[in-house]
């Protein structure tokens, strides 16, 4: 059974300027150390940043707002194929077992100005 569904876009030019202008202070607040080597590994970090942030909002959004979430309990993944999936941790971890939310399914996509994220949360 579905629990929620999320999907969120992010204008990846509007990314940069925030990290530009705010530099790791924005980066640790919003992304894990992991997240933060895998995006500045790639050409243009931005894309793979802008989609990661698209992915939280996503999630946030799946889960109706039901409680207030730190984007750093919330990962963006890669598995062996390449494909995207979401870790989540602290007090998310455990409202997925309060609502026994089992799988979540991402999907992120970008195109030249955007990045967007789908989520889907399944009981």
């Amino acid at each position: 059974m579905i629990y929620g569904i999320g999907i969120d876009l992010v204008k990846i030019a509007r990314m940069k300027e925030v990290v530009q202008k705010w530099g790791r202070k924005f980066l640790e607040r919003v992304f894990t150390k992991e997240e933060i080597s895998y995006c500045y590994e790639k050409k243009n970090p931005y894309l793979s940043l802008a989609v990661r942030f698209a992915a939280k909002e996503a999630l946030i959004k799946a889960i109706g707002s039901a409680i207030p979430v730190s984007y750093t309990d919330i990962e963006v993944i890669n598995v062996e194929a390449g494909r995207p999936i979401l870790k989540v941790n602290g007090k998310l971890e455990d409202f997925f077992k309060e609502n026994s939310i089992k799988r979540t399914h991402l999907s992120l996509s970008h195109e030249h100005e955007y990045g967007v994220a789908c989520v889907v949360l399944e009981q």
